[in-house]
């Protein structure tokens, strides 16, 4: 019943229509949900002619939730009702190199200031989703030594921030909340197999397979950044020489720019450049295009989505960037795929991760949303 949260109301056939279910189906959840007071179904009132319908709606829940999205130099935060609705963010700055001891006071203030400004009848906190850029393990959410939070690695965020708010805490990489996000709000919404590449400090993918997130055995599924596509390239921090992180990523970008440009050159900088026509940013990014096709092409090769969503700074600057990771991925993926598969740019922008960790606290808060979201 996803469609009720991000829709509003809608009829019995409405629904059978939107999620592809057979009217008895249909007709089954609706009373399942009428009966556990999760829903009502009353008449419609939209002055249609003939015989009005019914409409079914979710029930206002109480309680709120907060997603935060941790990266390597900024937190952003927003609480929303268990409804999806979005009634506070901000966004924060971190110091490179924080520790998990460090930022966790940090994200303890900046929740309860969202809180607080958020106020409102019931507004009490019920659940909390964390992104972060890394692996996260599957059974106690600790943080992966592969992350690019190298403080944070080990630590048991969920666990101390479960502990300081007393309300279920849990915790995923940040691409994977990406997809979730996408697929749940964005570009991927309707499709059962796609990814959600996040191009930034590192290269990560979030995988959507068969309707679900796929996170692997261990939680490192879609290390994309990590696939070594040049043999005698430079070391990554994996250990591995030549991964695609090395030179597709933000900080690859910049240290191969900023002699030409300066060393206070800034990504936003780069991407405003391109956009202008500046020639080393242009070809930079139409570069890093390029490699990042080749990447996607082996992940098309891989598990055949239906369509790649992008993510990270680096596609704001449109045509360029977006061009030269078609044009590459055409040349290197298998003609079966690249007959269907589709990529586009996030659809909710910057926010996409922290969107991604506000869905993900919705699924482990209490009923009655969360069965909805499984």
């Amino acid at each position: 019943m996803i469609t009720l949260l991000a829709e509003g109301p809608r009829s019995r056939a409405e629904i059978a229509r939107e999620l592809g279910m057979s009217a008895t189906t249909v007709s089954n959840l609706v009373a399942d949900l009428v009966a556990s007071g999760a829903a009502v179904e009353q008449m419609s009132a939209d002055g249609r002619r003939g015989r009005p319908a019914k409409t079914v709606s979710l029930v206002a829940a109480p309680g709120l939730v907060a997603g935060v999205d941790v990266g390597r130099t900024h937190l952003r935060a927003a609480v929303a009702t268990r409804q999806g609705e979005v009634v506070a963010e901000r966004e924060v700055a971190l110091p490179e190199g924080h520790t998990g001891e460090q930022t966790v006071p940090v994200v303890l203030n900046l929740v309860r200031d969202l809180l607080q400004e958020a106020s409102r009848p019931g507004g009490e906190l019920v659940a909390v989703g964390v992104g972060l850029p890394g692996p996260v393990d599957g059974p106690d959410g600790t943080v992966g030594a592969g992350t690019i939070l190298t403080g944070w690695a080990g630590f048991d965020v969920a666990g101390r921030l479960t502990e300081a708010l007393g309300v279920p805490v849990v915790t995923d990489n940040d691409a994977t909340l990406g997809m979730l996000a996408e697929a749940r709000w964005g570009a991927a919404q309707g499709v059962a197999d796609a990814a959600y590449v996040k191009i930034s400090t590192g290269v990560g993918a979030g995988l959507l397979l068969g309707g679900r997130l796929h996170r692997g055995a261990g939680g490192t599924a879609g290390e994309l950044g990590h696939t070594p596509l040049q043999p005698d390239g430079a070391v990554c921090r994996c250990g591995n020489r030549g991964c695609l992180e090395t030179f597709t990523s933000v900080p690859a970008v910049l240290q191969m720019l900023r002699p030409t440009l300066g060393e206070d050159l800034t990504i936003e900088q780069v991407v405003a450049g391109a956009a202008a026509g500046d020639p080393p940013c242009r070809r930079m990014v139409e570069d890093v295009g390029r490699n990042l096709g080749r990447g996607i092409a082996l992940l098309g090769n891989l598990v055949d989505p239906e369509v790649v969503v992008l993510g990270g700074p680096l596609v704001a600057a449109g045509e360029p960037f977006l061009t030269a990771v078609g044009a590459s991925l055409r040349r290197s993926v298998i003609p079966s795929v690249a007959r269907r598969l589709r990529v586009v740019p996030a659809a909710l922008g910057a926010r996409t991760e922290v969107l991604g960790a506000l869905a993900l606290a919705l699924t482990s808060g209490p009923p009655p949303y969360a069965h909805l979201l499984d």
